[in-house]
């Protein structure tokens, strides 16, 4: 417990050192965070077979994916993201027709899903992060701006959730929501997880309101969309889950002592971080 505690509050300080500062700084360690999650989600994948040993299409998925990333930074518009995203898979596959059969179909298919499952989804919290607001005069517009305070909802929704779902399972928890598939699980531990981040998200936005008080609706859109965003954060949990069942491994890696690897970490963001943006659009 000890070291999960210690790893949980390392991780929580990765998170702060990549959102905080904006700009490249944040791009490339979204980057960094989404390579290593994509590199361990197709070797769940089972795409490598050698260990220790990038596979060529990691290669070219790490690649790829610090491409799109940098993509982002540079303010691409949709379209060229998404003209991005799609000539990707006819790249990966006309790899294969020239290297086959020392390369298939199946590890293709696999790398260009898992880099749309990990590194498109996080992409959107750097997309968050880049939304243009700045209110300090002086201050870099990549710094305090509405991105700025719209990234941490994010965080909210996802681990906000997973804490309080934790404490209230213990102490309420009596029904089993997923036994199959996540035994652990409790149906009170869920809802609470929901509900408290949703009153995270009013208090987040007290404190911003502090701060920043030019957003509008936000005493009633932060939490909304810090309860909703919990709710797609344990699908996400889950989906990880599942996938994980599928392949028969307990955990996508060991980077993180106590947690597993990246994507045992930051699962829940895969869902939530593209739901949030998606809030921002819609109501802001």
């Amino acid at each position: 417990m000890k070291t999960r505690v210690i790893s949980g509050v390392a991780v929580v300080a990765i998170i702060l050192a990549v959102i905080w500062p904006g700009g490249i700084v944040s791009a490339l360690g979204i980057a960094a965070i989404s390579s290593i999650g994509f590199v361990e989600f197709t070797n769940a994948l089972g795409i490598n077979s050698k260990e220790n040993k990038l596979h060529l299409f990691q290669f070219l998925g790490i690649c790829a994916t610090v491409a799109y990333d940098l993509l982002i930074f540079s303010g691409a518009d949709y379209r060229m993201l998404m003209l991005y995203i799609v000539i990707l898979l006819p790249l990966f596959m006309l790899i294969t027709v020239i290297t086959y059969p020392a390369n298939n179909s199946k590890q293709a298919f696999s790398a260009y899903v898992s880099f749309v499952y990990v590194a498109v989804s996080l992409g959107f919290l750097l997309m968050t992060r880049n939304l243009k607001d700045p209110f300090v005069p002086g201050v870099p517009s990549s710094f305090f701006n509405r991105g700025f305070f719209m990234s941490w909802l994010i965080v909210i929704s996802a681990w906000g959730c997973d804490t309080c779902a934790y404490f209230v399972g213990v102490l309420l928890g009596r029904h089993k929501a997923f036994p199959k598939l996540s035994p652990r699980k409790s149906i009170e531990g869920c809802i609470g997880g929901s509900v408290g981040a949703g009153l995270l998200g009013l208090l987040y936005a007290f404190i911003v309101g502090l701060i920043w008080p030019v957003i509008p609706g936000m005493y009633w859109i932060f939490p909304l969309t810090c309860f909703m965003g919990s709710i797609l954060g344990q699908v996400g949990d889950l989906s990880a889950s599942a996938v994980k069942r599928d392949m028969g491994i307990k955990d996508y890696g060991k980077i993180i002592p106590g947690h597993g690897g990246v994507l045992d970490r930051f699962d829940s963001m895969i869902f939530t971080a593209p739901m949030i943006y998606l809030c921002y659009v819609l109501f802001l």
